[in-house]
């Protein structure tokens, strides 16, 4: 049964953490954590996306270069990129060269632009799938959902507003990254981090 393993400083992590220092890091300080911030929204939403079909360790290493890159994820600067843009970016080695989810972070950006004309916001569409927060905390990897209701419905709503690259389990992983459900092992010493 996977679930909690203490890691070098002796404290009992989620077992996937222990893979490296970059990730770490990343489920110590940021994973699971309640985000609202727009900006850190479209970013988790973009690696998520991004991660499809590659490994998680692959998106960290390649974090700052996609931050470089995508103008600090600025979404009103990336909804305007042109051809131009896109040729710089897949001639890009610091970040994942793939046409298709580069074309979908542009349009994901211009996406979140129209959120907001219609007077919502990418936290608010996003937040409305928290499911209730009940029962036990996972206790090992056959406790955990790589779907949802709520990821499968707030990945139709995405789509229904524009996104794309954005299924079920990319809805699930974002919800998980951005603390909307908090996947943290029963045990882990991250688990009930305050905000």
């Amino acid at each position: 049964m996977v679930g909690v393993e203490p890691g070098p400083d002796g404290r009992p992590r989620c077992w996937w953490s222990l893979a490296g220092p970059e990730y770490i890091e990343y489920h110590d300080r940021e994973w699971g954590r309640p985000s609202h911030d727009e900006v850190h929204l479209f970013e988790m939403l973009t690696l998520e996306a991004f991660q499809s079909g590659l490994s998680w360790i692959t998106i960290l290493r390649k974090r700052e270069g996609f931050r470089r890159a995508f103008d600090g994820w600025d979404v009103d600067r990336i909804a305007e990129y042109g051809e131009p843009d896109r040729d710089r970016l897949l001639a890009d080695a610091s970040i994942v060269r793939n046409r298709a989810k580069v074309d979908a972070t542009i349009r994901n950006a211009g996406a979140v632009r129209d959120l907001r004309a219609e007077g919502t916001t990418l936290d608010e569409l996003l937040w409305r799938f928290a499911p209730e927060r009940s029962g036990a905390p996972p206790k090992s990897v056959d406790d955990l959902a790589s779907v949802t209701p709520e990821s499968t419905a707030m990945a139709k709503e995405l789509k229904r507003h524009g996104f794309a690259f954005v299924g079920p389990t990319v809805a699930y992983a974002l919800m998980e990254a951005v603390g909307i459900v908090n996947d943290h092992m029963a045990g882990c010493a991250f688990r009930d981090v305050p905000d």
